[in-house]
């Protein structure tokens, strides 16, 4: 009996330390400390946050939550670990129907092959244990990889640590995509219906393309408001694209577009600003009343983008915006696009504004 409680004893100190080695092993450096990619205003206290809401008047309640949520943004690193894990200290957890756990409040990994960038992991801490530690990927060959790892789209993050192994290198690398377009917009911009948080058509635009988009999506709040005109102003960019008519309504539309371009215009008036038709939404389909009201929509900015175009230089409108398949199964809820929805959007907009861009020397 004594025999077996010593062998039992030794046995959990065992266990104990290789735990405690396991622990130790891994080692974490601050995202923040590497190189973050697509964040429109970079100089904000909270590097997470996507405006400095202590900045601007006139942002309501919606407005500071959705500016400190961190969709589009993504950090980019190299390693040569077998693994990649995420530490957070989340200032708030989105929950909700209309998109996956992994987009609301976790990472989506990519990896550099062959020149293109490859989905290789995601995760997301438990709800019950969101402080710990989740796994993006492991398993890896040990060689190294560039990587980009993209953050939750509705949620806040006060810290994220990236986590390797102990004899690996993890090293920023520079930013992976060129030049600097700034873009706005709704919910859609902001990616809700995404399973996963590189799955937003201004991520899946930038990973086509090599273009960055530094992404401002504010869920529904995207009305053409001034407080937004005046902080988009401020921004240094090279261009801008819009998804400006997906939230506001046919009277804020009258009386705010003129304004919200004058305002940009006023501090950028050089660079192309690019507007964009909102998409179809499938519950059109059926829904008599909300089809009276997306085609009441549509003529009015379609008129309205047409006079913009011919009073304001550098202003233009595409109109080949589309987020539907011929089937028209491509929605999740019967307005936000599923991420084959977010794929078709991205594509059906490249060659329109790449060619917009170009001109100003923008490829």
């Amino acid at each position: 009996m004594r025999f077996s409680f010593v062998v039992a004893a030794v046995l959990a100190v065992f266990v104990s330390l290789s735990a405690n080695a396991q622990k130790s092993s891994t080692k974490y450096v601050e995202a923040a400390e590497l190189t973050l990619v697509g964040n429109l205003f970079p100089d904000t206290p909270n590097p997470y946050h996507r405006l400095d809401t202590a900045k601007y008047r006139g942002l309501e309640p919606g407005d500071y939550l959705n500016a400190t949520q961190s969709s589009g943004l993504a950090v980019a690193f190299k390693t040569n670990s077998k693994y990649i894990k995420v530490q957070t200290e989340y200032g708030f957890r989105r929950f909700g129907n209309f998109s996956a756990g992994f987009a609301l409040r976790g990472y989506d990994l990519y990896i550099k092959k062959d020149g293109k960038w490859l989905w290789a992991g995601v995760g997301a801490a438990k709800d019950d244990a969101c402080d710990k530690p989740a796994t993006i990927v492991k398993d890896l060959d040990g060689t190294m990889h560039e990587c980009l790892l993209y953050f939750p789209i509705f949620s806040e993050e006060r810290s994220v640590k990236v986590g390797v192994s102990e004899d690996s290198v993890l090293e920023a690398i520079d930013i992976p995509f060129r030049h600097k377009v700034g873009i706005f917009g709704s919910s859609f911009t902001h990616g809700a219906g995404a399973s996963r948080s590189g799955m937003t058509y201004p991520s899946i635009f930038s990973r086509d393309t090599g273009i960055q988009l530094l992404s401002l999506g504010v869920s529904g709040r995207s009305k053409l408001q001034p407080v937004f005109a005046q902080a988009l102003a401020d921004a240094d960019v090279e261009a801008y694209i819009f998804d400006s008519f997906s939230n506001p309504s046919l009277a804020q539309i009258r009386e705010r577009l003129f304004p919200f371009i004058e305002t940009i215009q006023a501090k950028h008036p050089d660079i192309p600003l690019i507007f964009q038709q909102t998409i179809y939404r499938e519950h059109r389909n059926f829904d008599t009343k909300r089809r009276k009201f997306e085609i009441d929509r549509l003529a009015l900015c379609d008129s309205l983008m047409n006079i913009a175009c011919k009073k304001y230089k550098n202003v233009y409108y595409v109109k080949s915006t589309n987020a539907t398949s011929p089937e028209h199964d491509t929605t999740v809820d019967g307005t936000h696009p599923s991420d084959y929805g977010y794929v078709l959007w991205a594509h059906s907009i490249e060659k329109p504004i790449l060619k917009i861009l170009r001109k100003y020397g923008i490829k």
